[in-house]
């Protein structure tokens, strides 16, 4: 069972030939419908690289596979080019959006793309563009490992009007004026779409640090206004994960057009109120509340989520305030004021403009 492509190189014999179907998902009831027979699945180079082995091994027992993994795209791809791997990015894309580069692209960048067919590498050479990374280098891989192995080094231009076969994968040599994220927490606001109710970089970067993220958590963003908290939650580890919940329809659409615009599009989205729409919701490991404060809210948390999870709060109005300082009275926890200032015109001198100031509680239940 393979893809055309595969059971065309295979030699003929009396075995059965079972096309994989697209998309790939249709192809997984056919092969459990094939339990207790011998049965071989065809797939490229190493299966658990960006391909079917992870997927295949979910839908059977420990004891009913066994995987013979050969050279990855990735390998052949590096070989080729004669780039290291260790410094090399490897993105599978032949079922993702292209967004989830934004994050990475900078000029200087090296990244082995793998990609859902030909037409994509048009996609590819216009995203770069508008991204402005124009002058950026493709060397277009072809059927890589096999009869029909082709490898073409185009500009961006040349990809546009150029035509190329499945299965393609991309090595991508980033060049030009495009903006570059900062790697640190606290990205510029302007990268995000936002109507003003947005944690500002520098209280968005203090607080980044006080929710701490690890290897693997889940995040309640409750208030997500424009996203910007989870958004940057995801960007540190692929392993992280996030809920956000917006009761305002307008604000949760912008949080969805942010998260995918900065390649994050596996944030999801809750049009919904807290606490009331929080009970459905994959537990979180830690909770970050920065709009709809309040005793409910702070009362069913501390109810329903177990001991360890952490929790932060930002408070701007005095009520808030003094709720968090009642709140961390009861159960200890950091309280932190914040207070910034940045300069500004002041006649024909400058002086300092004071932010409201922000009160952040941290506490772990």
């Amino acid at each position: 069972m393979g893809p055309p492509r595969h059971l065309s190189l295979v030699p003929e014999s009396e075995a059965e030939r079972i096309e994989w179907p697209a998309p790939f998902a249709e192809g997984l009831p056919i092969l459990t419908g094939l339990r207790g027979r011998a049965t071989v699945v065809l797939a490229s180079g190493d299966p658990f690289w960006f391909g079917a082995g992870s997927v295949i091994a979910r839908n059977f027992d420990a004891g009913e596979w066994a995987a013979l993994p050969g050279q990855s795209t990735f390998s052949l791809a590096a070989a080729r080019l004669g780039w290291p791997l260790e410094s090399t990015l490897t993105f599978g894309l032949h079922a993702a959006p292209l967004t989830r580069l934004r994050p990475h692209l900078s000029s200087g960048l090296r990244a082995i793309l793998l990609l859902r067919d030909g037409k994509a590498v048009a996609e590819l050479a216009t995203y770069l563009t508008e991204t402005g990374f124009a002058d950026s280098a493709l060397h277009v891989m072809q059927a890589l490992g096999g009869p029909r192995e082709n490898i073409q080094t185009v500009s961006l231009t040349e990809a546009l009007l150029g035509t190329f076969d499945h299965p393609v994968c991309v090595g991508l040599e980033v060049t030009g004026p495009g903006r570059a994220f900062p790697k640190a927490s606290g990205k510029p606001d302007d990268i995000f779409e936002t109507d003003g109710q947005i944690t500002k970089r520098p209280i968005r970067a203090l607080t980044l640090s006080a929710l701490a993220p690890q290897r693997g958590e889940h995040l309640w963003d409750i208030g997500g206004g424009t996203g910007s908290i989870s958004i940057e939650w995801l960007m540190c580890d692929p392993t992280l994960t996030a809920t956000t919940i917006e009761p305002r329809e307008d604000r949760a659409e912008r949080i969805r057009r942010n998260a995918d615009t900065l390649g994050q599009d596996r944030l999801n989205v809750v049009h919904g109120t807290a606490p009331g729409d929080l009970g459905g919701l994959t537990r979180p490991d830690v909770v970050f509340i920065g709009g709809g404060l309040s005793t409910a809210l702070l009362e069913w948390l501390t109810a329903e989520l177990p001991a360890g999870t952490r929790l932060v709060a930002n408070a701007v109005t005095l009520e808030s305030e003094a709720l968090l300082a009642e709140w961390q009275a009861k159960l200890g926890g950091d309280l932190l004021r914040i207070e910034l200032a940045q300069a500004s015109a002041l006649g024909p001198r400058r002086g300092w403009k004071s932010a409201y100031p922000v009160v952040q509680w941290s506490v772990t239940l």
